[in-house]
């Protein structure tokens, strides 16, 4: 399926944001194998499932005969009202208030939560906050430590294994320093008669630099050794204190210093928690009012709003086979109400199909076909609003006919202005409307079901519409059907 997108559109912001888009172009691709394993590819980029219906919803969104059972939706009556409203400005207004009055409720709660210390809880904090204080090692002093008690541990290991390394390498008879250069010196006297020779005298010289800088360390570190009992006794009496600290504490050595910077916000949030309550219940008072004023704000603007889209589905409504029905979009400010991010309005769409009777719930008044009806003039109202640049209607015009079937295909006419509009209709009334007709025929043979989509020509269009007015193909259904067809083109 291939898009244009228009500059700015949800579909095309949604492309550019996630790295997607592809100009104005939008070619969606899925490969279903007989496996039932799927694939799919937006503008040539490998995609999720997730990814493409996200996409898909911003393209294409699809009204059935049931698309009033979307509109007692609470979520969907504020899309329908606030999307054309010309308020984006009080819908943010009232968000952003909504996010400051939420953030100081929740620190509230959060400090309310917190158990009051009594002076005996003080001082037991206090206490091991300033323990901890006076013995704690940093991370690195301890773990230094550490390294120090295990070399002290095995002290004697170690100066053994360096005297025995500095005796092969400083021996008179087996030093391996003296022996190295004696090799080359020897070497050194054929080294211009042959390469690799002179190779190897490198190498051996290399070698006995490194012999004598590994003798150097070993004596510089032979000179640090110190393996008194009084230092190991001193770094292991530091590390007691650390591990006899992390025990009280039921904590690892190295997490002690969390410890200490818990403790010491506990005790200042203690000292701070009544000042900070009552700094937050100002906060709170202020951040209120200046949500109920968004909010109130937010509610005129939605007033108008609603007055204008109740008159103009009234209006359809009349066109649509309901004269003296009305439709009425009752808006609640409930000011003192719990903040909201969409505001203290509750909604209700009310009805009335038929003159003289008060309009009532939606969902509660109107036959199926009516509903049907009434969903399609709130479509065309608020067509500025709908959430996508495609809309597909799925027999919307069941049990309609006359007038009512024509006042029905001159509205899905009007939806297709700028955009696109798709009916899967039975009647003729409906189809001549359209500026392309398919015809989708389902066949089985054999067990297989086949669905074969053609899209008509004028001749097969004539024979398509006199077949769907009488079911038979005449010369009589056929002069009808180009009637039908000439009158909406000059109609539309």
């Amino acid at each position: 399926a291939e898009f244009d997108l228009e500059e700015g559109s949800g579909a095309l912001v949604w492309l550019q944001e996630a790295d997607l888009d592809n100009g104005n172009s939008c070619l969606l691709r899925r490969l279903i194998s007989e496996t039932g394993r799927s694939r799919a590819w937006i503008n040539g980029t490998a995609v999720t499932l997730q990814q493409l219906a996200e996409l898909g919803d911003l393209l294409v969104e699809i009204h059935g005969q049931n698309e009033h059972i979307r509109l007692v939706r609470r979520d969907e009556q504020f899309r329908l009202l606030d999307a054309g409203g010309s308020h984006d400005e009080n819908l943010a207004s009232v968000l952003g208030s909504y996010q400051t009055w939420a953030g100081l409720e929740a620190e509230k709660q959060s400090l309310m939560e917190e158990t009051p210390l009594d002076a005996g809880d003080i001082d037991l904090l206090e206490y091991q906050r300033d323990e901890l204080e006076g013995s704690l090692l940093a991370t690195d002093e301890f773990q230094q430590l550490e390294a120090d008690h295990r070399r002290l541990a095995k002290g004697s290991e170690i100066i053994s294994a360096l005297e025995f390394a500095l005796n092969h390498l400083e021996s008179e008879q087996h030093g391996v320093s003296g022996k190295l250069h004696q090799a080359a010196g020897q070497l050194q006297e054929h080294a211009d008669l042959d390469a690799e020779i002179q190779d190897a005298v490198s190498l051996l010289g290399e070698a006995a630099i490194n012999c004598e800088e590994a003798r150097s360390s070993i004596n510089s570190a032979l000179s640090r050794m110190d393996l008194s009992p009084e230092r190991l006794a001193q770094v292991e009496a530091r590390l007691r204190s650390q591990y006899d600290l992390a025990r009280k504490h039921r904590v690892e050595p190295e997490q002690l210093g969390n410890v200490l910077e818990s403790l010491q916000n506990r005790l200042e949030r203690a000292a701070t928690l009544d000042r900070r309550l009552q700094e937050i219940e100002l906060s709170l008072e202020s951040a209120l009012q200046g949500y109920r004023q968004a909010a109130l704000a937010l509610h005129e603007a939605r007033c108008a709003r609603a007055k204008t889209l109740s008159s103009a589905v009234t209006d359809l409504m009349q066109e649509l086979g309901m004269e003296g029905g009305c439709f009425v979009i009752a808006i609640q400010h409930e000011a003192d109400g719990p903040p909201s991010a969409r505001g203290s309005d509750r909604l209700e769409l009310k009805v009335s199909a038929n003159p003289g009777i008060p309009p009532g719930p939606l969902r509660k008044v109107a036959s199926g076909g009516e509903l049907s009806r009434i969903s399609l003039a709130i479509k065309v109202a608020a067509k500025a609003s709908a959430a996508a640049q495609t809309q597909i209607f799925d027999e919307v015009d069941a049990g309609i006919g006359g007038d009512t079937a024509n006042a029905v295909g001159a509205l899905l006419k009007s939806l297709s202005a700028g955009e696109q509009a798709l009916c899967v209709t039975h009647l003729a009334q409906v189809a001549v409307c359209a500026d392309q007709q398919f015809q989708v025929q389902k066949t089985a043979d054999a067990g297989l079901t086949t669905v074969q989509t053609t899209l008509l020509g004028e001749t097969e269009r004539i024979n398509e519409i006199a077949r769907m007015l009488g079911g038979r193909l005449s010369d009589q259904s056929r002069a009808h059907a180009t009637e039908l067809l000439a009158t909406a083109a000059v109609r539309h």
